[in-house]
């Protein structure tokens, strides 16, 4: 036998697998109409055959003219909605209904239904020819009565081509002006194709046109892996395109619940107007969203309701389309019994766009309103309560809008809920979390297993009354309850509670789409690729006679926060970010670049922005401009400052928080300064560097960082400057989220009885106080207007009790509480209990906690006690930081104990020794030229210039800086020159350097000065 390894044996093959076992038939091109690239003979076949009454209908208003007119109204309705539109909800003309093709139901009951979608005619067609201007044609085309619907280029590297060729046949040799080609007219997806790879479009665009890789991963599809396909033993390693896409049931599963138009509308700024524009796309799952869906309908549609499920998903994963399609699945799910699964789907999350999305899509599908309610934060948890009660088919709400309503939903046997989390974290651990499960979980299955352990067979039907058991039943997993989380960065807490355990009592993601194939398929990319670290070295003296006490670590607190707010330290890097930003971003996505700063605080964040605001102002630099996110309101030296009072347009006008988002795509602005804001799902694709002033570990270093990783059509790379983490942290904090996150074992929940016992031997209650309070916390009846007061006398006993101990075993005594209620918390999560002894420590020590005096230390304030005296930055680190694949960095640990171990407690320091710690750790090789000038002429020129203070109350700001300060400075610079010439020449040296001094100590001695 001679192997055939050409092109036509690919086709071939391919053919014969879409015939035998696809569910296609072949195709011809007998009555195909090039022009109006149409076989209306198949369709009026299928209308014929399903819809019998309405086409005798048709032709009794058309007559002979009913075929042209059938076409005519096709093509109006194609040209108006779009042809997936018309597929999924045919077209209407004169009162007359027509489908054009009939989808699969998700119950089996209906025989009619059902026939008529076996009547659909599914054809594969090799060599297609479609053109009326040449003989060009399509290595196969896929239609569907006689719509064309997928077109495959098939290349084969044995002939010395590859994906790539297929790519450039569709850019290049086939003119999207054609019929066949014009978006959502025709074809409504491309696949080039080769013996390796799958690439895709859904619009052709000349040589714009855009490909996404349609591969499974280079281990499978939900398996850690990078980019490609596996080796497949038994056939083509693209054989799942035909076999699990494009055969019969898939492809027409896909037009019916998958495929969606997404049309955005973005406000666009052009030659100072703003316009809308508005653009479509047409979405077709990546392979990872089509599996991912369907693996876990599949698995709920076999195993039922109870089951939790962890989705371990990149950014660039698209991940807020495979929670639209999921919630969509859901919603219709059937069993084996033809019996709908969930009574609703609550998609928890903070996303405002998750929101519009699901929205779009959803309705894109069944064209019903109605069937998503949103509880946003106009409705309140009365209306949540409602939407649960009614029966609303999909539920989006946030996750703090439970605990309001969890014991007024009216939830009875048999309802089950899926519950699709957004991020989900360890936050799913805490109250919100329970009294989520508490609303929705089918108690009456609960008590009977409850009952059963207890022996309790009375308790046949649950006691309203009882509310220590309508508790317990919350706890751990409820067969009326399924959890799909989805995350990119799951922690311990979250694997245990949603992944699944192993056979070696590990615990993974039920799917994984991971970090290393989204940024190998270039769904994201390398944020680590650019790197660089800079080293800050200080040496901070006593500036004061005085050596007091301290506590040691608020010391070195106080001390760090002195030198990293000090005037010289932002001043020196923001010099640094805006002139690298100009040197290097600012050309970036073809001048589009923009940065953002990370900064440790609110107050960091205020001050950062007055200096880039003042250096872009010096420097005369007119193509900058920047923006700030904070929350609240943050007060600096006697101002009041606001995010929306300090975000301004360039005409004046404020910019709500809003706004800010939008703002911040223009071209008004290239840098965002941020504190604990939009350091988290923040998608701005012109996000290209980072500057980095805090401190970050574990995931939320990766979350952070990942804010650009976003793509962009111009986006080649991305940089980020790093101030305060070194290179070798950001890898240990990105290695365990790279490919795929695991944990090693489940958490001993035994472990809680130790914690228990350690509690119980400081002596500070016993079960006699439990009992005490327990019993009125559980009592029966309405609350009394004595029964708060009570619980409160009943603690006071107890609270005595606890201050006759030393205040090293108070801290320890105070601790061990902490850690008993929080892992008590997550134990429960986890399983459930059925520890009634056990439940009512934990409620008292709740309470107990709250009463409890904590050892109040007064903040101190150094400030005035310290002087910066030497100050340098350099570069430690720049390039790549290189992750590794197939490592195991990627487990995480659960404790063998729960630790109850703390501190001891910090004794009080000399500020003198405190100091010299802080410099032994941060002290780098100084010279002359690092001393900070600045503390020198400020001390002489201001505190020891009483004539000065006078000059600064009776004239204005300007007078002073301009024209009274300069002269001081110069008479003081020159002094300080002859007595130290190594450390002031550096202002003779520069004259812009010496003016820059001159301007910053005018402008602080004159507020100083003026107080």
């Amino acid at each position: 036998m001679t192997i055939q390894d050409n092109e036509k044996r690919f086709e071939e093959d391919i053919e014969s697998y879409l015939l035998s076992i696809g569910g296609y038939v072949k195709g011809d091109q007998i009555n195909y109409d090039k022009e109006k690239a149409f076989d209306i003979n198949q369709l009026i076949g299928f209308i014929k055959e399903t819809q019998e009454k309405a086409w005798t209908r048709y032709e009794k208003i058309y007559q002979a003219e009913a075929e042209k007119k059938l076409y005519k109204r096709l093509n109006d309705e194609i040209e108006t909605n779009g042809l997936l539109h018309v597929l999924r909800h045919g077209i209407t003309d004169r009162g007359v209904k027509l489908k054009v093709a009939a989808f699969r139901p998700e119950s089996t009951l209906n025989e009619k239904v059902i026939q008529d979608y076996r009547a659909n005619r599914l054809t594969v067609t090799r060599q297609f020819a479609y053109s009326t201007e040449n003989h060009n044609t399509l290595d196969m085309v896929l239609s569907l009565n006689g719509i064309p619907i997928v077109a495959l280029e098939l290349k084969n590297q044995i002939k010395g081509q590859s994906v790539e060729n297929a790519k450039k046949q569709f850019m290049y040799d086939r003119d999207p002006r054609e019929q066949i080609f014009q978006f959502n007219k025709r074809v409504l997806v491309y696949f080039a194709v080769d013996l390796y790879e799958v690439w895709m479009t859904t619009k052709l665009n000349g040589k714009d046109t855009f490909f996404l890789p349609f591969n499974q991963g280079s281990n499978g599809a939900g398996e850690v892996g990078g980019a490609g396909n596996p080796v497949n033993l038994e056939g083509y390693a693209t054989a799942y395109l035909w076999e699990k896409v494009l055969a019969k049931d898939s492809l027409m599963d896909i037009l019916q619940r998958f495929m969606h138009l997404d049309v955005e509308k973005k406000k666009v700024i052009k030659n100072g107007k703003e316009t809308t524009k508005i653009s479509s796309k047409l979405i077709f799952p990546r392979f990872h969203q089509l599996d991912v869906v369907r693996k876990l309908v599949n698995h709920v549609r076999i195993n039922g309701s109870g089951e939790n499920y962890l989705i371990q998903h990149s950014a660039g994963s698209g991940k807020s389309n495979s929670i639209a399609w999921l919630a969509y699945h859901l919603s219709s799910l059937h069993n084996v019994e033809n019996k709908s699964i969930f009574s609703s789907v609550i998609v928890v999350t903070d996303r405002t766009v998750l929101d519009r999305q699901l929205q779009d899509t959803i309705s894109g599908f069944d064209h019903v309103t109605g069937l998503v309610e949103t509880i946003g934060e106009n409705k309140s948890s009365k209306d949540l309560k409602n939407a649960i009660n009614d029966g609303k088919r999909i539920i989006i709400t946030t996750l703090q809008k439970f605990p309001v309503i969890f014991e007024e939903v009216e939830v009875n046997k048999g309802n089950n809920f899926a519950i699709i989390v957004d991020e989900a974290h360890s936050s799913q651990t805490g109250t919100s979390a329970k009294k989520l499960k508490a609303a929705l979980a089918d108690t009456e299955e609960a008590l009977r297993e409850y009952a059963e352990i207890e022996g309790e067979l009375e308790a046949n039907q649950l006691d309203e009354e009882d509310k220590l058991v309508k508790e317990l039943l919350t706890h751990g997993k409820h067969s009326n309850l399924s959890f799909f989380a989805f995350t990119a960065t799951p922690k311990e807490k979250t694997l245990e509670m949603f992944g699944e355990k192993q056979s070696d009592g590990s615990f993974k993601p039920f799917h994984i789409y991971s970090m290393r194939q989204a940024i190998e398929e270039r769904f994201i990319l390398d944020v680590l690729q650019n790197y660089m670290t800079y080293k800050t070295s200080f040496r901070i003296a006593k500036d004061t006679p005085d050596n007091p006490e301290l506590p040691a670590s608020q010391g070195v607190k106080a001390i760090r926060r002195y030198e990293s707010l000090h005037p010289h330290n932002l001043q020196q890097k923001t010099a640094i970010m805006i002139e690298q930003f100009r040197d290097i971003t600012s050309s970036k996505i073809n001048g589009r670049a923009k940065a953002m700063v990370v900064t440790a605080s609110r107050l960091h964040a205020v001050r950062y922005f007055h200096e880039f605001k003042n250096y872009i102002k010096k420097k005369g630099y007119s193509d900058m401009d920047v923006l700030v996110a904070f929350s609240g309101i943050v007060n600096d030296q006697d101002e009041e400052y606001r995010e929306s009072s300090l975000n301004k347009t360039k005409e004046g006008k404020r910019i709500t928080e809003n706004q800010l988002k939008e703002e911040f795509h223009t071209d008004n602005f290239n840098v965002l300064i941020v504190a604990e804001k939009y350091q988290t799902g923040f998608d701005e694709p012109l996000l290209h560097t980072m500057f980095v002033d805090k401190k970050l570990s574990g995931v939320k270093a990766v979350q952070t960082l990942s804010r650009v990783n976003r793509t962009h059509p111009d986006k080649k790379d991305t940089f980020i400057l790093d101030f305060v983490n070194e290179a070798e942290d950001i890898k240990k904090a990105f290695e365990p989220y790279y490919e795929v996150t695991s944990l090693d074992k489940e958490i001993d929940v035994n472990l809680i009885y130790d914690t228990k016992t350690k509690l119980r031997n400081f002596k500070v209650y016993n079960d006699q106080d439990i009992q005490q309070l327990v019993k009125m916390y559980f009592k029966e009846g309405k609350q009394t207007d004595t029964d708060l007061g009570k619980m409160a006398s009943a603690l006071k006993p107890i609270i005595s009790r606890y201050q006759e101990l030393d205040e090293e075993t108070q801290y320890t005594f105070r601790v061990t509480i902490r850690n008993f209620n929080k892992w008590y918390s997550y134990i429960t999560q986890l399983t459930r209990m059925f520890d009634k002894e056990l439940h009512e420590e934990y409620v008292f020590t709740s309470y107990l906690i709250k009463f409890i005096p904590k050892n109040k230390r007064e903040s101190i304030s150094i400030e005035d006690k310290l002087k910066l005296e030497y100050y340098k930055l350099e570069q430690t680190f720049k390039g790549n930081i290189a992750l590794e694949k197939n490592s195991n960095y990627n487990v995480l640990k659960n404790p063998d104990s729960i630790d109850t171990s703390v501190k001891s407690l910090e004794e009080d320091d000399l500020l003198e020794n405190i100091i010299k710690r802080v410099n032994e750790r941060f002290e780098g090789k100084f010279t002359d030229s690092d001393r900070v000038i600045v503390e020198g002429i400020y001390k002489r020129a201001v505190k020891e210039n009483k004539k000065l203070k006078r000059f600064a109350q009776n004239n204005d700001a300007e007078i002073f800086e301009r024209s009274i300060f300069p002269d001081v400075f110069e008479r003081v610079a020159q002094e300080l020159y002859l007595e130290q010439m190594g450390s002031y020449s550096k202002l003779f040296e520069n004259r812009s350097f010496y003016n820059t001094v001159l301007e910053e100590v005018a402008k602080e001695a004159y507020k100083e000065l003026r107080k």
